[in-house]
C-alpha cells in the first residue's frame, strides 16, 4: 500500500501529539522509518530506557492509520508495539510474571487517561543457554511485549506516556520521583557482626 501525499487531518492531530511528548530523563525518543504497507499512514517511534549508564529496555511503537478503518481495528487508528528487556536470573523462572508484564501496560494506559479499545497482545519470557563454541556465554532471560490497541481519540499523548512508562517498568525504573535505593549485597543471619 503507497503512502498517500495528502495527510488528513486526524492523522496530522494524532502525531502531533506524539511529537508533543516528553519523556522521563531515562528514556529517548527516536523517530524510525515506518512500515507502509500496513496502512496509508504510519509513524514510528524507537524507546531506549538507560539505567546505570546500560541500555535496559528498548521498544518500537508505531503509529497506523487508515481513513476506511478495520473491522478488526474498531476504528481509523491502531498503535502497535514491541518492547523487550533483559530480566535478572531470580526473575525469569516466575510464574506470574507475565500476568505482570501485562498489567504494567494496562494500569499504564489506566493512569494515563488513555482511552483504547481491542486490547491484544503476548507476554513472552525467554531464556538462552550457549551451546557449541558459544557454551561460555552465561544464560541470559529477556522479556518481550508485544501488543496493540485502538485509541478513541486522536490525542495520543497519554498512550505514548503509557508506553514510557511499561518500559520504565520493565527496566526496573523506580516511579518518577522515587529515589532508588543503592543495590547492596544481603547479609545472611549468621555472617552479622557479634556485639563488641
Amino acid at each position: 500500500m503507497a503512502p498517500s501525499t495528502v495527510v488528513p487531518d486526524t492523522f496530522a492531530r494524532a502525531l502531533a501529539s506524539l511529537l508533543a511528548v516528553t519523556p522521563r530523563p531515562e528514556i529517548t525518543l527516536e523517530e524510525l522509518a515506518p512500515p507502509h504497507r500496513l496502512a496509508p499512514f504510519a509513524h514510528a517511534v524507537r524507546t531506549t530506557v538507560t539505567r546505570d549508564d546500560d541500555e535496559a529496555a528498548d521498544g518500537r511503537l508505531v503509529l497506523l492509520y487508515d481513513p476506511a478503518g478495520h473491522e478488526a481495528w474498531q476504528g481509523t487508528m491502531r498503535l502497535v508495539g514491541y518492547a523487550t528487556a533483559a530480566l535478572e536470573p531470580e526473575l525469569s523462572g516466575d510464574p506470574l510474571l507475565a500476568e505482570v508484564g501485562w498489567s504494567w501496560l494496562t494500569d499504564a494506559l489506566s493512569a494515563a487517561g488513555a482511552a483504547y479499545t481491542a486490547l491484544g497482545g503476548t507476554v513472552t519470557q525467554a531464556t538462552s543457554t550457549g551451546f557449541g563454541t558459544l557454551a561460555a556465554a552465561q544464560v541470559t532471560s529477556d522479556l518481550e511485549i508485544r501488543v496493540s490497541w485502538t485509541p478513541l481519540r486522536a490525542d495520543l499523548s497519554g498512550h505514548l506516556q503509557a508506553w514510557c512508562a511499561l518500559l520504565a517498568s520493565m527496566a526496573g525504573l523506580p516511579p518518577p520521583g522515587v529515589t532508588a535505593l543503592p543495590h547492596r549485597p544481603r547479609t545472611l543471619a549468621g555472617d552479622a557482626p557479634s556485639p563488641a
